[in-house]
């Protein structure tokens, strides 16, 4: 059997790749392992491996590298710790093919180390542009240390190539979470509302907003700015989901405490909504206002606008829905007043995802099961 192991650091990220790791598990050929690390481990997170294992997953290995800091100190040790740690995971689990997405640092620490144990890696969303944060370099960097890369649409397959990969390891899938769209039964108006505790207002907006980490000390200013726009629309609901576990994190997080206790009456906030009731709320809701890369790839497939902040996202294709924006406070009540007219809302209607590909899990797992293995370590350089 082709042993095949998955590790996931955040609960997005788990979400993302659910349905690979389901046909992985259902598959007769294949052994899967699962390793969970980052956020999944830290109560301040949340706790989500337990979602993974409610999913009904076995978890092979738990490895803690979360330090009690949000600092760039603090994140630099982190990743060391992770090495080290996922250095002795692959020698207890000799996977055939470690299975990894995206471009958080946890993901970074797992790919060092599954390279110098020359396990063969294949590598979702490569070849993206995200031009505010560290995220960049650190894509770039596991596409160079991966064999096999899953991109979510043509342009990014080819920067992938441009990148030196070889286009025959190189597969354009579309993008993960629009397969969860299109497969996971998705709540009622009144479950969602039951679920999250909050009865929907006429008007109401889901804000999920990270640190922007290649600016310095910009995380509070920006929210901030967020936050006195959102005080123009006193008739506006809003959902909060937190940020991720990146420098200056916990600085969003206070101001979003404080803000929602400030505003009980028609703001809610969340560490995690999870996967279905994250995507739930996209039918619910009249826009997502933030710079999260689900604004670019998820949120368009609902024919809802994103209102895209700053930097973040700088780079990424962008769907007609997508309305980008200065991170103050009157570029943002322009983008939402935008957004909410109805030339904008019309026009959006007859848009389409550009990420909009269908069964991407399927096409990862007939490459995962059936690829040769024997020389693809042997990676040479594709000039172009």
């Amino acid at each position: 059997m082709r042993k095949i192991c998955v590790v996931t650091g955040s609960r997005a990220e788990f979400g993302l790749m659910y349905w690979v790791m389901k046909g992985l598990q259902a598959d007769p050929d294949i052994k899967l392992q699962i390793c969970v690390t980052g956020m999944h481990l830290s109560p301040d997170f949340g706790l989500t491996y337990k979602d993974i294992e409610s999913a009904g997953f076995v978890i092979d290995e738990k490895v803690e590298m979360l330090l009690s800091s949000d600092t760039s100190i603090g994140i630099s040790k982190s990743i060391g710790l992770a090495v080290i740690s996922m250095s002795e995971v692959f020698e207890r689990l000799k996977p055939d093919i470690l299975f990894i997405l995206g471009d958080r640092f946890e993901i970074f620490s797992v790919a060092i180390a599954a390279m110098v144990a020359k396990i063969p890696i294949a590598h979702c969303h490569g070849g993206e542009v995200t031009e505010g944060v560290i995220d960049e370099a650190i894509r770039h960097s596991i596409t160079k240390m991966s064999h096999l890369h899953f991109t979510s649409t043509a342009k990014y397959a080819k920067r992938v190539i441009q990148l030196g990969e070889s286009p025959d390891y190189v597969y354009n899938v579309g993008a993960l979470g629009i397969e969860n769209i299109n497969k996971l039964k998705l709540l009622a108006r009144n479950q969602f509302e039951d679920s999250i505790g909050f009865k929907l207002p006429e008007r109401v907006v889901l804000v999920t907003f990270h640190p922007v980490t290649l600016e310095n000390a910009t995380s509070e200013e920006q929210f901030i700015s967020l936050l006195t726009a959102m005080d123009h629309f006193k008739d506006i609901g809003i959902i909060f989901t937190k940020p991720n576990a990146d420098t200056d994190g916990r600085i969003i997080a206070n101001l979003i405490d404080k803000y929602v206790s400030q505003n009980q009456k028609r703001c809610v906030s969340f560490i995690s909504l999870g996967q279905i009731r994250y995507l739930s709320s996209l039918k619910y809701v009249d826009m997502v206002i933030g710079n999260s890369s689900s604004g670019l790839i998820e949120v368009p497939s609902f024919k809802i606008p994103t209102i895209n902040i700053g930097d973040r996202q700088k780079g990424r294709i962008c769907a007609a829905s997508v309305i980008n924006c200065s991170p103050n406070t009157s570029s943002i009540i322009e983008a939402i007043n935008i957004a909410y007219s109805d030339s904008f809302r019309k026009k959006i209607k007859k848009s389409s995802n550009p990420y909009g590909k269908y069964n991407s899990s399927d096409k990862i797992i007939a490459v995962l099961k059936t690829v040769n293995l024997n020389s693809i370590l042997m990676k040479s350089f594709k000039d172009i």
